[in-house]
């Protein structure tokens, strides 16, 4: 009937993950060995489920994660309340039940491994790096303390718990997408008299979902829109205020997108603490010290996931500048359907 209310089909396969994690179910069987070596960089959506497809055909898979844990921003970038940290844990256990598959914690790309060293040990490298490094906002005041990272505020709070991570009185996000959402929420948490979200266009244009949005209402978060970020001033080295531009939108261009563009106006709050949640840019720097073709920083990929480097495939975040963790996960197994096809047209050689 079209007046039923939806299935939640989001709440039925949650259901249904738990149910097979808590249980163990064996829904997949791993071929055996085809004595083939893969190397992952990167233990989140995408390099997980690449190991996860590749490891199913046989093929021997190494993951090298920087962190302690597995997960990848649905570990360290995603507020608690939504997802938990055990849930995280449960969830790469059970992909790794599997067989087959090695994750070696603290091993970062250019610090503790390098791209030859893979190269040269493995038969194909899958990156899997996402994007992590926050944008700037360049405007005057950002290097005063009390202006953070919205993902190095979630981090800490996964990682260190509360009690650990200080909070102003009177917050400003800045931005909002869904990390804005938490940052914000999870400052209100933390004791945060006033949290105020900075957008610098409508809500018909924000990032975020409705269902994020009032989340964040629910919190007692207030928001502005059209404001755009001006000026961080501070005494003592310490952010005091922020100064926003008034915005309006200009009309639709060919696409039918309004850009934001300054009326002249300014508007100033009183802040102790300032999150920057304006999205966060790939590893431009490192993946240019690998010689590998990008855009700034996105990675380009061929149709078969392969980078300008022969034998080294890429997906995800690293490729798309940052979408949804299905993409990830969609990303992941077309990365290791690539490495398999270019397996077996190497073995008929």
């Amino acid at each position: 009937m079209l007046d039923e209310p939806p299935i939640p089909i989001a709440r039925l396969q949650r259901y249904s993950t738990e149910k097979a994690i808590a249980q163990k179910w064996p829904l997949f069987q791993r071929k055996p060995s085809v004595g083939k070596k893969v190397a992952v960089v990167g233990a989140g959506p995408a390099g997980l489920s690449c190991a996860h497809v590749l490891s199913r055909e046989g093929v021997d898979v190494t993951i090298y994660e920087k962190e302690s844990k597995g997960g990848g921003l649905m570990t360290y970038g995603i507020a608690a309340y939504k997802v938990t940290p055990q849930f995280c844990e449960d969830e790469v256990n059970f992909i790794t039940a599997l067989g087959g598959i090695t994750i070696k914690y603290d091993q970062e790309l250019g610090r503790n491994v390098t791209l030859a060293e893979l190269q040269a040990n493995y038969d194909a490298v899958y990156l899997g790096i996402g994007v992590g490094v926050a944008r700037h906002l360049g405007i005057p005041g950002e290097d005063l303390e009390g202006v953070q990272d919205a993902i190095r505020f979630i981090y800490d709070i996964r990682e260190k718990g509360y009690p650990s991570v200080p909070v102003g009185d009177k917050v400003a996000v800045i931005g909002l997408g869904m990390t804005a959402i938490d940052a914000a929420t999870q400052a209100k948490r933390l004791g945060a008299k006033e949290v105020t979200i900075v957008y610098r266009r409508t809500q018909a244009e924000m990032p975020s979902t409705e269902v994020e949005l009032n989340l964040a209402k629910l919190d007692g978060c207030n928001l502005i829109w059209l404001a755009s970020p001006k000026e961080i001033l501070g005494e003592n080295g310490r952010v005091t205020q922020l100064v926003c531009n008034v915005m309006e939108l200009s009309v639709p261009d060919t696409s039918g997108r309004r850009t934001p563009v300054e009326t002249g106006e300014t508007i100033t709050l009183d802040v102790d603490m300032v999150i920057k949640a304006a999205g966060q840019i790939p590893y431009e720097e490192l993946v240019t010290a690998n010689q590998l073709t990008n855009w700034y920083g996105k990675l380009a990929i061929n149709e078969n996931c392969e980078t300008n480097i022969p034998g080294v495939f890429a997906g995800g975040d690293c490729v798309n500048g940052g979408k949804e963790v299905v993409d990830a996960v969609q990303a992941g197994k077309d990365g290791a359907r690539a490495i398999l096809k270019t397996m077996s047209e190497r073995a008929n050689e």
